[in-house]
């Protein structure tokens, strides 16, 4: 009896089995299971990325994943049946590898990757070793992703390729644009403003905020379709309303019976530009409409700080991962000098780009906004850049040098730096260092100094490396080289790995002062330095830390420090709000070299010109008031009530700044005003 029992218990277990083999082998169960699959990855990974689940963002994800799982489905139905699960093996992979790959890269540059920095993007494998930390260190979040593709590889046998009737396949391909075409209808639901989803699923380029308001896989389709077809974002260009008086004329009050001394006359850093005649006489509306705008603009006055270096030789270092929080009166006694008596940027702010360490290098060089899905610096290699200091200092007889202590082609530097009027070395085209991850600035500067130090005058720009990513004592050659002065501070290991790489960084500054006093330039030599973004190699916790307090992620967080130097100078504090859009045309009123505050978008600290800190979200500073887009909140900072209409000024400006920053750079603007190197 037990046997005939066993007997009809496995019976019925086989007859259960062949029943859901039966089911599994419905051909609806395909494109379920790819359903299923992009619905899993988009909640996986929004659960892992994305601090909250807030608006709108994640119904539109999952919405998405509908028509482009009928798509799939079409893809893999349109063969013989061995040849369509080959397609499924394949899409079932790359999809997976896209989710894994951005959720890797977020984690070690906290940005995303976009379709253009993919393709051009090999170099990154020199980044080999913290792709595979990363990986190690992040293997849950990696195999929770990967579970969809886990659950394909046994299924994939009782799945239904067989191929589908071209009638069939029509109608499979009709479904899916209308449920792409209905998807769209519903964008305008979650609102159409700046950062929607439908903003940027139609306008704005802007790779994080499109993850989170669309999903990576939507996200990723758009940012390929853009490239492929040359989209260009539309330009929010607005007419700013009239500036907001904050004190009505009438209620002024009256003029002191006492003459004040009148102000000194220092002229305007501008040039001779007809802007007016040019719009007149352009065919091009886009160019006429640029002429309009900058003849608008109001040039910004020179001041008591105009020339105060110039003649002076000029030292420029870009500083990977650099903050005030290297600064530090014991382990880097250097950078604290260096700070402590040049001038003292009490709120500078570093913002942080789409092309991170490329990006911000280029806003402080240049003065200008980059543009958004793109290498700017690199796309700006084929343009007049007449203001940049290699080339106005190159023009009055420096010798003009730049060096990097990493790969010389890495983001095409060999391509932006010689056009901004370098001769430009890195390693692999003259630069000879040992080789190591990262490399070490003081051997940098060690091996350089001597090419330069003789010449009269002379500038040379820096873009550092020693502070690179990932602070960690273990494969980072110099946080493991200078493990000892940082071991019995009171931080975890990322805090005291990104001090041990600063010490590099600070030696390096160092041997460079003990260089120019030992050939009898210090004196007749400015030092800047600033960085190229926050680091962001470390969790906002271990910032934190080394804050001694939580730090606000919105706007304290990209809170940062500037060095201008000079021995003997006299140092003095700037409090107002300041960016490293500002460095260039502050550096260039200082050295008291022709430029037209008009064509940049940063503005010299020292003059007339109203603050204002520009993140890449569109939020705001001013030394009034700060917005955040992301909470729709204007925050007076200066005890005062702020204007009416105040909101809508700044948000215009900012709207226009960005706008009109990537217009110079798409039209190759300077070389239409005549303005070559």
């Amino acid at each position: 009896m037990r046997k005939k029992g066993g007997l009809r218990v496995k019976q019925r277990l086989m007859q259960g089995v062949r029943l859901c083999a039966a089911a599994l082998r419905h051909p609806l169960v395909l494109p379920v299971f790819y359903f299923a699959m992009l619905w899993s990855l988009e909640w996986t990974f929004r659960a892992w990325e994305i601090p909250a689940f807030r608006g709108t963002g994640l119904w539109y994800s999952l919405a998405f994943c509908l028509p482009a799982a009928i798509i799939m489905w079409f893809a893999t139905t349109l063969l013989p049946r061995r040849f369509n699960r080959i397609a499924a093996w394949v899409l079932v992979l790359f999809v997976t590898l896209i989710f894994a790959s951005q959720l890797v890269y977020h984690r070690i540059f906290y940005t995303y990757y976009t379709v253009y920095s993919a393709a051009n993007g090999g170099q990154v494998f020199e980044f080999l070793h913290e792709i595979l930390f990363t990986m190690r260190r992040n293997w849950v979040q990696l195999l929770t992703l990967f579970i969809p593709f886990l659950v394909f590889i046994p299924l994939q046998f009782f799945l239904c390729f067989e191929r589908r009737r071209p009638v069939f396949s029509g109608l499979v391909a009709a479904a899916a644009v209308c449920l792409h075409v209905a998807c769209r209808v519903l964008l305008p639901l979650g609102g159409t403003g700046d950062f929607s989803a439908w903003d940027l699923y139609y306008h704005t380029i802007s790779i994080d905020y499109s993850v989170e308001q669309l999903g990576v896989a939507t996200t990723m389709r758009v940012d390929l379709w853009r490239l492929a077809t040359g989209f260009e974002p539309e330009y929010r260009v607005e007419p700013p309303p009239p500036i907001p008086e904050a004190v009505p004329p009438e209620q002024m009050p009256p003029e002191p019976d006492s003459e004040l001394p009148p102000e000194p006359e220092y002229g305007k850093n501008e040039l001779d530009i007809d802007f007016v005649a040019l719009a007149e006489a352009e065919s091009s509306q886009t160019i006429a409409d640029m002429h309009r705008y900058f003849g608008s603009q109001t040039p910004s006055s020179k001041n008591e700080k105009t020339g105060l270096f110039a003649g002076c030789n000029l030292i420029w270092l870009t500083a990977e991962g650099f903050s005030q929080y290297a600064i530090d009166p014991e382990l880097t006694p250097t950078l604290y000098k260096l700070s402590r008596e040049g001038f003292r940027f009490e709120n500078w702010y570093t913002p942080i780009w789409g092309v991170s360490t490329s990006d911000g290098e280029y806003v402080a060089m240049t003065g200008l906004y980059p543009k958004a899905g793109t290498w700017s610096f690199y796309r700006s290699s084929k343009n007049a850049m007449p203001f940049t200091a290699g080339n106005e200092l190159g023009a009055l007889g420096y010798s003009c040098r730049a060096y990097h202590n990493h790969t010389y082609t890495y983001y095409n530097r060999d391509e932006s730096h010689p056009n901004i009027g370098y001769e430009y070395k890195g390693v692999g085209n003259g630069l000879e260092i040992t080789d190591q991850w990262p490399g070490s600035d003081l051997e940098m500067i060690d091996v350089t100094t001597a090419e330069y130090v003789n010449d009269t005058p002379f500038h040379t720009y820096y873009m550092t490396v020693s502070g690179h990513l990932l602070y960690t004592f273990m494969g980072n050659s110099m946080a493991h080289k200078n493990r000892a002065l940082v071991e019995d501070l009171p931080y975890s290991e990322g805090p005291r790995a990104y001090l041990a790489c600063n010490i590099e960084l600070d030696r390096a500054l160092e041997l460079l002062l003990a260089r120019l006093e030992e050939a009898g330039v210090l004196d007749n030599t400015v030092i800047v330095l600033s960085a190229d973004h926050y680091p962001y190699g470390l969790t906002l916790e271990e910032i934190s830390e080394l804050a001694g307090h939580e730090v606000d992620p919105e706007f304290e967080l990209y809170r940062n420090a500037c060095i201008i130097y000079k021995k003997g100078m006299q140092s003095e504090t700037v409090t107002e709000p300041c960016a490293s859009v500002d460095l260039l045309p502050t550096v260039l009123n200082l050295m008291g070299l022709p430029f037209d505050s008009r064509l940049l978008m940063g503005r010299d600290v020292f003059s007339d010109a109203d603050p204002l800190v520009i993140l890449s979200n569109r939020s705001f500073i001013t030394d009034k008031a700060r917005y955040n887009t992301k909470t729709g909140v204007l925050e007076p900072t200066g005890g005062e009530e702020l204007p009416e209409g105040y909101l809508e000024y700044y948000s215009a400006v900012v709207s226009n700044k960005l706008a009109y920053s990537a217009m110079i750079l798409d039209n190759d603007y300077y070389a239409k005003l005549g303005l070559e190197p």
